[in-house]
């Protein structure tokens, strides 16, 4: 229905294809890599179910999910002839319910914070629309996927994640554009190496950073938020609107995003722009805005790391990896724009995407080897480039193109676009905030150095 499409537009943006700005004719596309931003999920805790905000506290919206294949090992004396080592996989017919606590069950219900059929059907069209841009019209990709060489897909370890890449990449390559015996790979890495978001897990300095930050926030902006409390304390249990409140401002924020992508009305205090900005505003200082170099290292600095190689590797030695699209969430998509300052302080949609577009120029191709050569012989552990005008890394977010404060300065962009920044002026921000020692920045500091 046609509020329902409103509601829609105003917490996802799908990817414009049509509109997407196409290189100067002298650049060709290298590399490109993708952070997107999981689709629509119901919200993470339950919140404002009781009247007079009666906001559902089951969400009965993954029916999808609740019938499905789970590849099964079968073991034993039965099996040893035809597999090594005694090993078959089976695809068993499942169904996934959710119990309630008290033991009923309600089929396509989802548990708190899980992908929506909703959500799956936006990442699929996300991954269609990859294809229309990158096969389709640019023929950067090829129509067919006949290996992994041109391909990597990885996501953070959580089931909204996993779950909305594996749509990505059917949406992408759907199986009749596969080569025979080709089954995309989707990487996941161990809690203590993932960098896709801020991992305040393994980095115990980052964690107590973002905490002050919580707490300065709060203290410094709660009394901004009195004016709400007239207005919508009445849809939290008579409790104040706050920063820190109970429940807190980011799960209020939550509850009611997720509700209005799936169409389910709100109160209609939420409605009101002037409202929700004064909430989004305070939500930003607490969460994104203006944090210091240190929580910008710790956070995406391994992340912007990581890409850097990758790309330096690609003008090293040409290898053929294409496309890079990685799963993440909002705490991933709005850090790594604030790092590059480029954030516009909007909490980032349902399958937002930051994209990294590494182009460069076509006469290039008849002396690779020799500008390798003076690649390779630059700083390390990157590899910078000494013809900053050779190489060009364009940022993009939301369809819209991103110059990067960091390469405003006439030679560290394309002569007349400055949305190409050069390669070297692009890893030579990455280098400043990628940390030395992450291991041992994120320690807290010793009992007898805090004296």
């Amino acid at each position: 229905m046609a509020g329902h499409a409103h509601v829609q537009s105003a917490t996802r943006t799908p990817l414009d294809v049509a509109g997407y700005p196409v290189a100067p004719a002298d650049l060709e596309l290298e590399q490109v890599h993708v952070y997107v931003r999981h689709g629509e999920r119901t919200p993470v805790s339950v919140r404002m179910s009781d009247p007079p905000a009666s906001i559902p506290e089951h969400w009965i919206m993954c029916k999808t999910a609740s019938r499905f294949r789970a590849t099964v090992a079968r073991f034993g004396s039965d099996v040893e002839e035809t597999q090594p080592g005694g090993v078959k996989k089976d695809l068993m017919p499942v169904s996934k319910l959710v119990e309630r606590i008290d033991g009923s069950h309600v089929e396509g219900e989802c548990l708190l914070g899980e992908l929506t059929d909703l959500g799956k059907e936006t990442t699929s069209n996300f991954g269609s629309s990859l294809r229309k841009l990158y096969v389709e019209k640019l023929g950067f990709l090829p129509d067919t996927l006949k290996d992994y060489s041109e391909t990597y897909f990885r996501s953070t370890n959580m089931p909204r994640t996993i779950e909305s890449l594996a749509q990505i990449m059917h949406g992408l390559y759907p199986p009749s554009k596969l080569g025979p015996d080709v089954s995309p790979r989707l990487f996941v890495r161990n809690g203590r190496d993932e960098n896709l978001v801020g991992n305040t897990f393994m980095c115990k300095r980052l964690e107590t950073l973002l905490i002050g930050f919580e707490h300065a926030a709060a203290a410094a902006l709660n009394h901004t938020l009195e004016p709400l409390d007239h207005k919508l304390s009445k849809y939290i249990g008579g409790n104040p609107i706050r920063i820190d409140g109970k429940p807190r401002l980011s799960g209020i924020f939550d509850t009611i995003r997720a509700s209005q992508s799936h169409g389910i009305k709100v109160p209609p205090e939420f409605e009101d722009k002037a409202t929700i900005d004064l909430i989004e505003r305070a939500l930003m200082v607490e969460w994104f805005s203006d944090k210091t170099e240190e929580v910008r290292r710790l956070g995406m600095g391994r992340l912007l790391e990581d890409l850097g190689k990758k790309m330096a590797h690609k003008v090293e030695h040409g290898d053929p990896l294409k496309i890079l699209v990685h799963s993440t969430h909002d705490t991933g998509v709005a850090p790594l724009l604030n790092t590059l300052d480029v954030f516009d302080e909007r909490w980032p949609q349902f399958t937002a995407a930051v994209t990294f577009e590494l182009f460069k120029k076509k006469d290039l191709a008849s002396n690779q080897s020799g500008f390798l050569q003076r690649l390779v012989s630059s700083v390390t552990p990157y590899i910078w480039g000494t013809k900053p005008e050779e190489h060009f890394v364009r940022v993009r977010y939301q369809n819209r193109t991103l110059p990067l404060p960091a390469c405003a300065e006439e030679g560290k962009h394309l002569t007349g676009s400055p949305e190409f920044c050069t390669l070297s002026a692009f890893l030579a921000r990455v280098k400043q905030i990628s940390p030395k020692n992450w291991e041992a920045e994120c320690s807290p500091p010793s009992p007898s150095s805090a004296h």
